[in-house]
């Protein structure tokens, strides 16, 4: 584990905390909330950076390529 020091507003600060009050949170749950937070925004920073990168290309090329690593996957595997 790391340890983060962070500085937020207070008013993200207290609309968290409320939030984790009210939906019966625990110790450690403010961490979890965090690192669950950090993890889906750098999957749609990811996500959409690929988007924006394939954005000129063919769609059916795409999905043909996409296709095509699939089978050689599930090939892989049996």
């Amino acid at each position: 584990m790391a340890r983060w020091n962070l500085l937020i507003p207070e008013q993200t600060d207290r609309t968290v905390r409320t939030f984790l009050a009210r939906t019966g949170g625990k110790k450690g749950d403010l961490s979890r909330f965090v690192d669950e937070a950090v993890r889906r925004r750098v999957l749609d920073l990811t996500v959409h950076g690929i988007k924006d990168r394939n954005a000129g290309l063919d769609q059916q090329k795409i999905l043909d390529l996409i296709d095509e690593e699939v089978d050689a996957a599930r090939a892989g595997r049996s």
